[in-house]
Order: structure tokens, then C-alpha cells, then sequence
């Protein structure tokens, strides 16, 4: 629908520039009648990486002026997808460019239950949202050429990460169980804890071993397309899910306030 360049339409130069240095990190957002759900926590992670990946501090006028970006990207759209990302600026030590990129909504209908592969992959500098993304599609597209739909991340010590583009959370009977893992912690995670914690449904974090797979009743994909994706099977173990973690995870989201961009 739009791409701006700090905040205008970018020249073919400025277009190369982007597209073939493969650096710099992201957040993508879910608007919504010109509202975010956890926008402080989109702020949060871009100032974060850009503090490590640019050594770019941002402050509270920056911070204006991204939403500023944001919006005039948007124009008159009020319902979007929206990706914001820090790219490189022409020249060091310049501070990185900022590129909004505006596509429709993500569709809110639900989808089949996803087939996982589980597959041995740490992604660079999991904390962050970075566009150094070639071993996470590989992944994605070896296990898609398998059968499966999307590739659940194992590392080298056997403990659950996360998916592709997504956390996983797991029920056990009784509670939501995240693992506990380098993985980035995706906004959507962030909202749901917190969301669980004040329904009062309870939940843990702690380390889970691929062996332990087996145990878990039911398993759950959530990003911000969609916080409570069901998980049909992991590899070849169906998982039999009654729906109490779908509808845990989809109450608590639904309580997550919106703030207005």
C-alpha cells in the first residue's frame, strides 16, 4: 500500500541501498482504527537494537518522530500492517534510516491447525528482530518441501526456541508453559504473560527439552498476526488439544488495551 523512506517515497539508489545490504532490525505492528496493541514495547525493541546494532540511542523526540513516521506513512489508512525498519543511513556514523513499509491487514479468520517440523537452528542475536533472516527461511522452505508448514527452532543444547516468526507456548493440564531460551521476545508474548498473569491463568517459563514434546497436551503459535495459532502436530506427534489453550491465550488478547498511535 506504501513504502516510505524517512518519511518520503525512496529513489531507485536509495531502493538498491536497502535491498542489498542484508543489515538492520524491524518490529511489525497490527493497526487497527490507528491504534497498536503494546506500542511502548515496539518502541522499546527498536531502541534497543538500535542501540546495539547502530550505537544510536533513541530518545524521547525520536521516539515523536517515529509515530510521526508511522502515521504519515499510514495517511489516511486507518486499518494496516505495518513494519517499521532501521536500515543503514549513506554514510556512517550517520544515524540508521528509518523505513515504513504499510500492506494490508493481516486476515483475522482462523486458520487450519499448523504442521511443525522441529529442526536444529539458533538465529543470530536471537534477542533482536534483525533482517539477517537467510538460515530462518532455508529452514522454513525444508520444511515446507517435508510436508510441514512451518519449522519449530531446537538448538545445539536440544531446548526449545521458537518458530520461524513466531514464540511457541505449550499447555501441560494445567498451565501455559514458555520455553525458556535465547529467543527474541516477540511483543505478543510480552502482552499475553502479562494478560494471563492479571486473568489469573497460570503460566511458567522454563526450559523445555525436545524429548519433553511428547508430554504436552497442546501447543500454540502467537505473533501478531495471530496470538493463539493451534498446533496440530510437532514432527510426527499429533498433539490432542482440547481448545483450552487456544481460548486461554485468545481471552487473555482479547483483555490487551490498545493504544492510540
Amino acid at each position: 500500500m506504501n513504502v516510505e523512506l524517512n518519511g518520503r517515497a525512496p529513489d531507485l539508489a536509495q531502493l538498491h541501498r536497502i535491498a542489498t545490504v542484508n543489515y538492520g532490525h524491524y518490529t511489525c505492528m497490527q493497526v487497527r482504527d490507528l491504534r497498536v496493541r503494546g506500542l511502548a514495547l515496539h518502541l522499546a525493541r527498536l531502541a534497543d537494537a538500535s542501540e546495539e546494532l547502530f550505537g544510536h540511542r533513541i530518545g524521547v523526540a525520536e521516539e515523536h518522530r517515529l509515530l510521526g513516521l508511522i502515521r504519515h506513512a499510514l495517511d489516511d489508512v486507518r486499518d494496516a500492517s505495518v513494519r517499521v525498519t532501521f536500515v543503514p543511513g549513506s554514510e556512517e556514523p550517520a544515524p540508521p534510516d528509518v523505513l515504513v513499509s504499510v500492506s494490508e491487514p493481516a486476515p483475522e479468520e482462523p486458520r487450519p491447525p499448523l504442521r511443525v517440523q522441529t529442526v536444529r537452528y539458533e538465529r543470530e542475536l536471537p534477542e533482536h528482530k534483525h533482517r539477517a533472516t537467510m538460515g530462518l527461511h532455508y529452514r522454513l522452505r525444508e520444511a515446507r518441501l517435508a510436508g510441514f508448514d512451518d519449522a519449530l527452532f531446537v538448538g545445539h543444547d536440544g531446548r526449545v526456541r521458537e518458530g520461524t516468526s513466531w514464540n511457541v507456548a505449550f499447555w501441560d493440564g494445567a498451565q501455559v508453559v514458555w520455553p525458556d531460551a535465547p529467543v527474541l521476545k516477540g511483543v505478543t508474548m510480552v502482552l499475553l504473560q502479562i494478560a494471563l498473569s492479571i486473568n489469573g491463568t497460570p503460566w511458567t517459563l522454563r526450559p523445555i527439552d525436545a524429548e519433553e514434546l511428547s508430554g504436552f497436551a497442546a501447543a500454540a503459535a502467537a505473533n501478531s498476526h495471530r496470538p493463539a495459532q493451534p498446533i496440530a502436530s510437532i514432527d510426527e506427534l499429533p498433539l490432542k488439544d482440547d481448545g483450552q489453550l487456544a481460548e486461554a491465550l485468545q481471552t487473555a488478547w482479547q483483555t490487551v488495551p490498545w493504544d492510540e498511535l
